[in-house]
């Protein structure tokens, strides 16, 4: 094939990302950045076990590889991980990727190792490169396990580019994963995006609650401590007729129920499950809470602050990267509750302060974490990759 007529030397890239189908910020992350690849002219895969919430309602170029698993009674549970590595293979072996993308280290990262080796074995197209995005718990939780972290540190090694969504996050995978001098260690921080058009303060018009209205979204986990939120609430706001808004679903949910229940706040506090029209509950919010214990980035938080909602969150992580305390929002220590419910009574109750903190919170979504600015960073590192190698592609 000669230069003129290869697709990729005009900028065109045919791309697989890996994610995991869920509502958590990694599956929202690769989803947006999919359909945003999409939208400027690649050619663009989706490898995962199910349809992630953020394509199951959207027209769009995306192709959908839902890789499930053959469910063969010597198997635990299905082997999702080994199907997707056949799937990718398929497509590979079929057209040919120019990038596998996997959005954490496992068991992404590893499937889109096997699968590259196998294409380098195969010899009948170019080998695709692989970039591995770290999103957190990927490094901190699992990847910290020692049945997984040495797995862990292979497959970031073994990644051609590697990103991380906080500078905290790339530094504590420095710590606890790169053998100096390897190349690999020089992480590239690439924060999460947000689709501005989406999540907007308009999206709230018409919906003003008349009682105080914080909100909160997640997945449950123990991580984000929602039995903890609910007693700073409780305390924020006793004596009022505050409400506060609950999406999402998850391990925690029940224990968040009988914690409403034990403080005698049942009747203020609505768990909404999970929604997928978020910015039409958090546009007209006063104030979002967040109080995780641990956080790599915080994209909740950022959705909030794109529909124009400052932000109370607990100082972790990658949190104060999102969050400007004093600023677009206010920030306490991981454990100190009374600071925290403090934070919430000086915006749930104050909207002239809240609704300044707000506008300061769109203008920051707005100029530092706008989706296209960042799709383009990853556009970058791919060519940069792939500009390594010699053209053309076969």
């Amino acid at each position: 094939m000669t230069q003129s007529t290869n697709p990729r030397a005009h900028g065109v890239l045919k791309i697989g990302i890996l994610c995991h189908p869920t509502y958590g910020g990694s599956g929202v992350v690769a989803s947006e950045l999919a359909l945003t690849l999409a939208e400027r002219g690649h050619k663009v895969h989706l490898f995962s076990h199910a349809v992630p919430p953020r394509l199951a309602h959207v027209t769009g170029q995306v192709e959908m590889h839902i890789a499930q698993g053959f469910p063969y009674p010597l198997f635990h549970s299905t082997p999702h991980d080994l199907a997707i590595t056949s799937t990718i293979l398929n497509i590979q072996r079929e057209s040919g990727l120019d990038i596998l993308h996997a959005h954490y280290a496992l068991p992404h990262a590893v499937s889109a190792y096997l699968a590259r080796s196998a294409a380098i074995a195969d010899r009948a197209r170019r080998a695709p490169k692989i970039v591995t995005t770290l999103h957190g718990t990927d490094i901190t939780l699992v990847g910290n396990d020692p049945s997984y972290a040495p797995l862990t540190q292979f497959v970031i090694e073994q990644s051609d580019a590697v990103t991380a969504v906080s500078e905290n996050l790339a530094r504590r995978t420095r710590e606890n994963f790169c053998r100096e001098p390897l190349k690999t260690c020089a992480i590239e921080v690439i924060p999460n995006g947000v689709d501005t058009d989406l999540f907007h303060p308009a999206a709230g018009e018409g919906r003003d609650p008349i009682a105080p209205t914080a909100v909160h979204v997640s997945n449950f986990r123990e991580v984000k401590r929602v039995p903890w939120l609910l007693e700073a609430f409780a305390r924020a706001s006793v004596g009022t007729n505050a409400k506060l808004q609950l999406v999402g679903d998850g391990p925690e949910q029940p224990a968040a129920r009988a914690k409403a229940r034990e403080l005698g706040i049942e009747a203020r506090v609505e768990f909404l499950g999970e929604r997928d029209r978020l910015p039409e509950i958090l546009a007209p919010a006063d104030v979002f809470l967040l109080t995780s214990s641990d956080e790599s980035f915080g994209l909740s938080a950022l959705e909030a602050m794109s529909c124009g909602t400052a932000v109370v969150a607990t100082a972790v992580g990658g949190v104060g990267e999102v969050v400007d305390d004093g600023i677009n929002g206010l920030l306490s220590g991981v454990d100190d509750k009374d600071a925290f419910a403090a934070n919430v009574v000086s915006l749930l109750f104050d909207r002239r302060r809240a609704k300044q903190m707000g506008a300061a919170a769109r203008h920051s979504a707005e100029t530092k974490f706008a989706r296209g600015t960042i799709v383009q960073r990853y556009e970058d590192v791919y060519m940069r990759l792939l500009l390594d190698s010699a053209w053309p592609f076969p």
